[in-house]
């Protein structure tokens, strides 16, 4: 494969671990009401983090050629969307603390199926 495709990898997986680590921070400041939320760094550090994730993806997905049609990968796809949505619920769009709390665990669960499906190349993800 190409020399530079492992480094794009980790950087993908780094931004990755980071990105549900700032996810769950937020999450739990939300639930909490905390102010912490609206610190100017809290709020642009996670767009930053996520960017990077999504940019290395998209590289990787072409480096894969034909790979890049699988289900798998698709399916990826669809659920980062939808991580996307339940997330913005559990950090600004639920009403009660309560929801937001089930939002994030929700996003969480979605987050780590995404994992299951990269790990596995199986849209079985973990049940593979």
């Amino acid at each position: 494969m190409f020399s530079y495709y492992l480094p794009i990898k980790h950087l993908h997986m780094t931004a990755a671990g980071l990105s549900l680590l700032l996810f769950v921070i937020r999450a739990y400041w939300s639930v909490t009401s905390s102010p912490a939320l609206q610190h100017k760094l809290v709020r642009v550090l996670p767009h930053v983090v996520d960017s990077i994730l999504l940019l290395c993806g998209v590289i990787l997905a072409t480096l894969l050629g034909e790979a890049a049609n699988q289900p798998w990968l698709l399916l990826k796809i669809v659920l980062l969307i939808a991580y996307i949505m339940v997330g913005s619920f559990a950090i600004k769009r639920g009403r009660t603390a309560t929801s937001r709390g089930i939002a994030a665990l929700i996003a969480i669960a979605i987050f780590v199926y995404i994992i299951g499906i990269a790990l596995k190349r199986s849209p079985l993800s973990w049940f593979f």
